[in-house]
């Protein structure tokens, strides 16, 4: 039954990451920590994300915004080992909390149209707050999504900019978590069970990703960052 359990939510989540360029560690990460243990379960979205976006970089290059990406990893390189340090010494169910309400308010207030604009400062302040989120809690995405959202991101612009992020970040995050926090041979071998299924959920993924328009791709956005504040907060 866990198999399976497993193999759905890596199949669901490979296809949300590959159509959006976000939605793996956002819906993968709450349940594979149902079934793991917490480095474990963050292991396995790491090793997963950064197959996915090795796999799709040569279909998004021409979507990367460069600038926006050098910025991005400038910051998280700061953020990256404070999160690490916080998954060691905090209590993650307290992280979990503070993050799930900030997240919760900042998605009501984009929804309700709250927009800010894209400069040079919070592309590098985003960029940190996403190294901070990988390493501990293993989930970089809300603050891209919120960010992007915020400043009317298309949805080329954001899956391509977003996927060549997580080139850098999940490689950079997976050393360190290994190095840190330690491996187990179940992580590996549920990575190697789900692969398969990965590659399905890539090809589904772009066949979903042609037929969205910009406003199923905002409304995409808005559900699964509430769907993420939601969980984390129960």
């Amino acid at each position: 039954m866990d198999s399976v359990l497993l193999i759905v939510i890596i199949l669901v989540a490979s296809i949300l990451q590959t159509s959006t360029g976000f939605g793996f560690s956002i819906l993968a990460t709450p349940f594979l920590l149902l079934l793991f243990a917490p480095n474990e379960a963050i292991q396995i979205n790491l090793l997963l994300s950064l197959v996915i976006s090795i796999l799709l970089y040569t279909k998004i290059k021409k979507d990367v915004e460069f600038q926006t990406l050098k910025r991005l990893i400038i910051g998280s390189i700061a953020g990256l080992p404070l999160g690490m340090l916080l998954f060691l010494l905090l209590d993650v169910e307290k992280l979990k909390l503070w993050v799930s309400i900030v997240l919760f308010i900042l998605t009501l207030l984009l929804i309700a149209k709250l927009r800010v604009k894209q400069n040079k400062n919070r592309d590098i302040f985003v960029g940190t707050l996403s190294g901070l989120f990988t390493t501990s809690m293993g989930m970089p995405g809300p603050p891209l999504l919120l960010y992007f959202a915020s400043v009317n991101t298309n949805k080329e612009k954001l899956r391509g900019t977003t996927l060549a992020f997580y080139l850098f970040i999940y490689s950079i995050s997976l050393i360190i978590q290994l190095l840190f926090a330690g491996t187990t041979s179940k992580m590996w071998i549920a990575s190697g069970l789900t692969l398969p299924f990965v590659f399905i959920g890539l090809f589904l993924g772009q066949l979903l990703f042609r037929k969205m328009n910009q406003q199923v791709f905002q409304k995409l956005v808005y559900a699964l960052l509430l769907f993420t504040a939601i969980y984390l907060l129960l």
